[in-house]
């Protein structure tokens, strides 16, 4: 009678280290159809795709060129305590499964594999990080505490790991449930009312309106109706009574964006419905309550504007209860990964198309660049990429040429670039692992296209800080 073979519950991710091709090859074949499989030759490749996928099992070889196993083990775990992990060996030593277990090792394996031995350890380890999650979320929800640092990429609708981001989604969990006035201050483009709406959804107001007002979006002259609402006659055109945003979101919340741009007199008016909790319509002769907590936010410096007369003091202190500061891209670059595979699945659902990853050259050149624009730019190109890519990896050739070459080096004048020699630089590098993309980075075959000597080519990348990809064919970030 022959055995079932045992089915995987929900399709996860696994990652095989092991700098013999032939197994990483047969773990590949066995897994591919219930799982997406990763490979790494050495502990160093391994924590560097570690650290732009979420993984859920890592079978570890124990002996490998430079750190064996046992010694990549807690580095594994250091990127995500939750992750499975496994030591594999040729050779069954109880000491070193001791030690291993010791270090934090889920099991020990030893070669030659059994096919059924391989899909039951991933079973495990899919309904081991399925439970851990559950019991996560389920303490989450009861404690009101924020996720671990290393349970996932992000929070809420928000992506990144950044210790700064960390820090903001302790600070939503913490304060979501009370009814204080929050100010989001940062760049435009950073997620601003990301955070807003998180802080709504993790609050007791979660099942009312959430409303958004960007403030400098309307004109002076609705400016007033649209925040306050207005009666039959209040003017020309007022046909009928209409309800402001304020009472549209009554129970919930509201979001005001960009507040430094309201009008003096509004602001006034705004302070008094902070401080009383009612409004007046335009119009209207008598107050109506409102049940409403305010967040607010602004790119632009309200402490300036104080000291300048533009907005009022008081109101300042009224808003900026519990600031919350979103960092601007440029200076959280580690999570540039998480937010382009993010996108880059985002982007191929909604879009149906077939990409699924990032070619090494091109996520050099697009953690590298500052993003002016913020996470909205990264989310446009990532958009664009996705659309115009010509396989299923986006390559170098595919992101804009602004942002493979940005004016990065000192002006001369207003309207010049950067000078010759920087600018060619920069050409150069792009177009070295351009070559380098398409000959599957194979430094010798690279040499003889570039027409330079390989040792060249590898001082070239040595001076810039690149290293070869993990897998030969340049597309060890495939999500």
């Amino acid at each position: 009678m022959i055995a079932e073979t045992p089915k995987l519950a929900r399709r996860g991710t696994v990652l095989v280290v092991d700098d013999e091709e032939g197994v990483r090859a047969s773990v590949r074949v066995i897994l591919e159809e219930t799982c997406d499989v990763l490979e790494a030759e050495n502990g160093a490749a391994a924590l560097d795709l570690l650290r732009v996928h979420e993984v859920d099992l890592v079978m570890l070889d124990q002996r490998m060129p430079g750190e064996p196993g046992i010694e990549v083990l807690p580095r594994v775990l250091a990127v995500d305590p939750t992750t499975v992990v496994v030591l594999v060996t040729a050779v069954r030593e109880v000491r070193t499964a001791v030690e291993a277990l010791k270090r934090g090792a889920y099991d020990y394996l030893t070669k030659p594999f059994d096919v059924d031995d391989i899909l039951l350890l991933a079973q495990r380890a899919l309904e081991k990080r399925a439970l851990e999650r559950e019991v996560l979320c389920l303490r989450s929800a009861l404690a009101g505490s924020a996720p671990e640092p290393g349970s996932g990429p992000g929070f809420e609708s928000l992506v990144g790991r950044h210790p700064e981001m960390v820090k903001i989604y302790q600070l939503i969990t913490q304060i979501a449930d009370t009814p204080t006035t929050v100010l989001i201050t940062g760049e435009s483009g950073t997620g601003k009312e990301l955070v807003a709406r998180a802080i709504h959804t993790r609050s007791d107001r979660r099942g009312q309106p959430f409303v958004a007002v960007n403030v400098a979006a309307i004109p002076d002259t609705l400016i007033e109706s649209e925040l306050f609402g207005h009666e039959k006659g209040a003017f020309t055109g007022a046909h009928a009574r209409k309800l402001g945003k304020f009472e549209l979101a009554h129970g919930g919340t509201v979001f005001l964006d960009e507040i430094g741009s309201l009008r003096l007199d509004l602001q006034t008016k705004l302070l008094r419905a902070l401080q009383e909790r009612e409004i007046e319509r335009l119009g209207g002769l008598r107050p109506v309550a409102i049940d409403v907590r305010v967040v607010a936010a602004t790119n632009v410096n309200l402490k300036t504007a104080v000291r300048t007369r533009e907005f009022r003091e008081d109101l300042y202190y009224r808003l900026n209860v519990v600031p919350v500061h979103v960092p601007p891209l440029r200076e959280r670059r580690e999570d540039i990964p998480l937010l382009v595979e993010h996108f880059v699945r985002k982007t191929a659902r909604e879009c149906h198309r077939d990409v699924r990853g990032v070619s090494a050259g091109a996520l050099e050149v697009l953690t590298r660049y500052d993003w002016p624009g913020n996470v909205r730019e990264l989310e446009n190109v990532m958009h664009r990429a996705v659309v115009l890519a010509q396989s299923h990896v986006i390559q170098l050739q595919d992101v804009p040429l602004d942002v493979a070459l940005p004016d990065t080096g000192p002006r001369l004048a207003e309207d010049t670039g950067p000078p010759l020699r920087e600018a060619m630089e920069q050409f150069e590098r792009q177009y070295i692992l351009r070559v380098l993309e398409r000959v599957g980075w194979n430094m010798s075959r690279a040499a003889r296209v570039l027409g330079v000597h390989r040792n060249t080519v590898l001082a070239k990348l040595t001076a810039w800080g690149i290293q070869r990809p993990a897998s030969a064919d340049g597309r060890s970030l495939s999500l």
